[in-house]
């Protein structure tokens, strides 16, 4: 039974829930609810887990706050004994315009304190990462206030569309490989149904 650890990047609370930095979050429950299981608050995190198709899906939200992420994402990988490469997170993305997302198996932390934090706590940044563009829209100065925002209402059609498809990405992760999931998901273009 192989074994993987999704870990979606957000903050714990509801002032941050539904916001552009929890869109891991989000994704998350997505996921867990469309396989009929629930979360439950553990140690640094909500924690959810999953069997299908003969994997086990350990789901974490950390608890820590973002720019503390690494600690749960370190836990959970030790305490499930979950390979590196078997492990995906999800997180918001200000270089990706909105209508992309972007699966690597290596790369960057970019400025993304969630990252930055697991990358200096596994002391890599070759782990995968499934980025969910939120684009860049703001004034200058702002970027903390866009980032930490709510969608705009013309957005939450197209950010459905892209949480129902990073769904999907976490079960072909899981079944196809990093490789042949990453061939399908880096080329496309969402766009919200007219």
């Amino acid at each position: 039974m192989s074994k993987f650890l999704i870990v979606g990047l957000g903050n714990p609370g509801n002032e941050y829930a539904h916001t552009r930095h929890n869109i891991g979050f989000d994704v998350l429950y997505a996921f867990v609810a469309k396989h009929g299981g629930e979360f439950k608050t553990d140690r640094l995190a909500y924690r959810a887990e999953i069997k299908w198709k003969g994997k086990t899906f350990i789901c974490i939200c950390p608890t820590t706050y973002m720019n503390l992420s690494g600690k749960a994402f370190k836990y959970w990988l030790d305490k499930e004994k979950v390979s590196l490469e078997n492990t995906l997170t999800i997180v918001d993305e200000l270089a990706l315009p909105l209508e992309k997302l972007r699966l690597r198996g290596k790369g960057s932390d970019a400025g993304h304190n969630g990252l930055k934090d697991i990358q200096q706590v596994l002391g890599t940044d070759a782990y995968p990462k499934l980025r969910f563009g939120i684009g860049s829209n703001y004034p200058k100065g702002m970027q903390a206030d866009f980032v930490l925002g709510k969608w705009k209402p013309e957005e939450i059609a197209l950010v459905k569309i892209k949480i129902e498809k990073s769904v999907e990405i976490i079960e072909q992760f899981a079944t196809i490989g990093l490789e042949r999931t990453m061939s399908v998901v880096n080329n496309l273009v969402y766009k919200a149904q007219e």
